[in-house]
């Protein structure tokens, strides 16, 4: 919408938030931000953690930090909300993360710390909550267009970037549980194979991992047609919707063999869940 204020208007576009999550295993970018580890979690085996942050752009950058919440919905996404659904805790009670705002040069990096605090005051159970790193804009951010002939109007674009990064608090055992249903195989227009699965979650806790695709052909060789890394299956959700396109390879005939699909944490290391989709 255009306003007649003076002899130039200003149009100010802001875009939506952006949130990785699902960047590299250890480091999440947004950006000109880079921040390692991408997500932490407290498990009782330590009660601080350090987090690095990287200024990889050319202009001074800086960042106010909060924390933040969301819940999963069934296909994965995050929805931003501010009390927790039925059986969620937050972490926020619990954390405690210094300093609040960084400002970083060109090539420069700082390092921010977060604790939990109270532990002993913690139920069993899962606590999760979200840091968020809010990009402050300043005039040299802007890009800004001069008016035109014809239309009187100068544009500044204002890109509003966040990123954001789960951090967990786990008190307890975990008895968390997973499972497979509904895994099959669509081929989309003769040449596209996309794999369907739900994650069936059951437990105190969230579980976190990979997912590998392997095709079996009728002769038994084994081929890696498909990973994905990085898959959060966050409380309370008993249920999370998962596809993705399986890679075309020499010799892959996704009309005949098998495929063995794993999802698992090499960290720890665990086997969550694992299925068969035979293949016609």
């Amino acid at each position: 919408m255009q306003k007649s204020i003076s002899s130039v208007h200003y149009i100010m576009l802001s875009a939506l938030s952006l949130f990785s999550l699902c960047a590299s295993l250890k480091i999440s970018a947004q950006g000109n931000l880079l921040i390692t580890p991408k997500r932490v979690v407290f498990d009782g085996s330590k009660k601080s953690y350090a987090l690095n942050l990287a200024n990889i752009g050319q202009d001074t950058a800086r960042y106010d930090i909060s924390l933040i919440h969301y819940r999963m919905k069934d296909d994965g996404s995050l929805e931003k909300i501010t009390q927790p659904d039925s059986s969620q805790k937050f972490a926020d009670g619990y954390l405690r993360f210094f300093p609040h705002n960084v400002v970083l040069a060109p090539n420069s990096s700082q390092t921010v710390r977060v604790q939990v605090t109270k532990w002993n005051e913690l139920e069993p159970g899962e606590y999760r909550s979200n840091l968020y790193f809010k990009a402050v804009q300043t005039e040299k951010s802007f890009e800004e267009k001069k008016p035109g002939k014809d239309s009187g109007i100068s544009i500044k674009v204002i890109p509003v970037i966040g990123i954001s990064m789960p951090v967990i608090i786990q008190a307890g055992e975990s008895n968390a549980k997973v499972s497979f249903s509904n895994a099959a195989i669509q081929i989309v227009k003769d040449t596209v194979a996309v794999i369907k699965a739900t994650f069936n979650r059951t437990g105190n806790m969230s579980v976190y991992g990979d997912i590998s695709v392997d095709y079996i052909s009728p002769q038994g060789k084994v081929i890696r047609v498909g990973l994905v890394k990085g898959i959060a299956v966050y409380t309370p959700n008993p249920i999370r919707n998962f596809s993705f396109r399986l890679n075309n390879i020499h010799g892959v005939n996704y009309h005949t063999g098998k495929l063995h699909i794993v999802y698992y944490n090499q960290a720890l290391p665990t086997m969550f869940a694992e299925t068969e989709i035979i293949l016609h």
